[in-house]
């Protein structure tokens, strides 16, 4: 799976994450708990990682 971008919209338990290809076209859509985030993302390529700014969003930056 070739992901250029991984969106990531956090929510207080679980979090919606879509990725998208070199063209924009989706290649991933799922809901994941907030813990298995890290894991989900540990396992893609290098990519740019987009979400919005608050306190979990800089959280999960470091960690990821």
């Amino acid at each position: 799976m070739n992901i250029a971008v991984l969106g990531i919209d956090l929510g207080k338990n679980s979090c919606s994450v879509v990725g998208l290809d070199d063209r924009g076209r989706v290649v991933l859509r799922r809901r994941v708990h907030r813990d298995s985030l890290i894991k989900l993302a540990s396992g893609l390529p290098s990519c740019v990682t987009a979400m919005e700014a608050c306190c979990g969003a800089h959280h999960l930056g470091r960690v990821a």
